[in-house]
């Protein structure tokens, strides 16, 4: 017989693959303790010692989803020979995974937790820093254009940064809100559209 008071083992792997599913699907105030600990399988207190604290919880839980489902944008950005493609490719990508009938439709670091109470306020501003490293990420992949000739001297890499991270965030809530895969790469196709005239527009005279 088990030592009473003992604590209930469980694969803390498996429960935190869990607990990301509740806060992609629910968002971090949308998923309750009583979620949380009946998708993991455990009660409140187990999870107090394996994870501290609901928002320590939250943290890990990004961390896991930005490992197994920020790989296509990484891919993307890292392994498609031009900017062109490669910017292309993450937006498609993405909306491929955004569409999945298998998964929460979306992008959790997008949609959990882009308002709440004041007390969360450290939540949003974790995932503000998650959403502006990967802004930073495709700037970056974009001043390799402009290094190996691709992208003219001058061109405005933040602007169009920000305008296809806009394009990314804005087809997350799309996807959210029930588009169908179809509509989405209409989106997209729109986006590539304005490439040339974005470069244009965006080099500086030197």
């Amino acid at each position: 017989m088990a030592t009473r008071g003992r604590p209930r083992h469980f694969d803390r792997d498996a429960a935190l693959r869990e607990a990301m599913q509740v806060f992609w699907e629910k968002g971090y105030e949308g998923a309750s303790l009583s979620d949380l600990t009946s998708a993991m399988g455990i009660k409140a207190p187990s999870l107090y010692a394996a994870f501290g604290c609901k928002e320590a919880l939250f943290r890990e839980a990004v961390e896991l989803y930005t490992s197994l489902e920020g790989g296509a944008t990484n891919r993307a950005l890292r392994d498609v020979p031009t900017a062109r493609e490669a910017i292309e490719a993450m937006l498609r990508d993405n909306v491929r995974e955004y569409a999945n009938p298998g998964k929460p439709s979306g992008c959790m670091i997008v949609l959990a937790a882009v308002s709440g109470t004041t007390e969360n306020e450290g939540v949003r501003q974790f995932l503000a820093e998650q959403r502006k490293a990967a802004i930073a990420d495709i700037q970056q992949r974009l001043e390799r254009g402009i290094a190996e000739g691709e992208l003219p001297r001058g061109t405005d890499t933040e602007a169009m940064a920000g305008f296809y991270a806009t394009v990314l965030h804005g087809l997350s809530i799309q996807a959210r809100d029930g588009a169908t895969l179809e509509a989405m790469t209409a989106i997209v196709d729109c986006a590539m559209a304005a490439w040339d005239s974005l470069v244009k527009r965006g080099t500086k005279k030197r």
